[in-house]
């Protein structure tokens, strides 16, 4: 669950699926890895947009008997970026290549656990982060399907 808890912890598996899809259709791979950090990056804005909107403290902050087990955090609860940013993700990979979710949700979930566990978020921090972070991927997903050139067709031969 520490391990979890890292943001650091994804970005090992973020870079080999990308070595992957540049692997398989570097085109595709090309439109895919910007669009997937401008919504990572825009998942955090909002996020943080909406921490200090609701401004709702953190479990470590009013529960002072709690054992941390990693550091408190300086910003406020609501929504978990972490659950924000892994449910857009896998909502945008979701819609692109529908077998992925077999894969992207239970990491979703994993993580959303993860955050509650180590006493960084209430459960509830994690499912708005789940809602906001899925509106936005599929949002993207769309505009990609609609506007950028991504074929659902071509999207398919890469997952056979």
């Amino acid at each position: 669950m520490l391990m979890l808890a890292r943001p650091s912890t994804l970005w090992i598996p973020g870079f080999l699926l990308m070595a992957y899809l540049l692997w398989r259709n570097w085109r595709q791979a090309l439109l895919l890895v910007p669009s997937l950090t401008a919504l990572v990056l825009i998942g955090d804005l909002l996020g943080a947009q909406v921490k200090h909107l609701v401004a709702r403290d953190r479990p470590c902050h009013i529960l002072t008997v709690m054992h941390q087990l990693v550091g408190c955090g300086g910003t406020f609860s609501f929504p978990s970026n972490h659950a924000l940013n892994t449910a857009a993700a896998a909502a945008f990979a979701q819609v692109l290549y529908p077998a992925s979710g077999w894969v992207t949700w239970p990491v979703v979930a994993i993580v959303g656990f993860a955050r509650v566990y180590v006493g960084a978020h209430y459960v509830t921090d994690v499912l708005g982060g789940w809602v906001i972070g899925g509106f936005l991927g599929v949002g993207a997903a769309l505009l990609l399907l609609r506007w950028g050139g991504f074929s659902r067709t071509k999207a398919d031969k890469l997952t056979r």
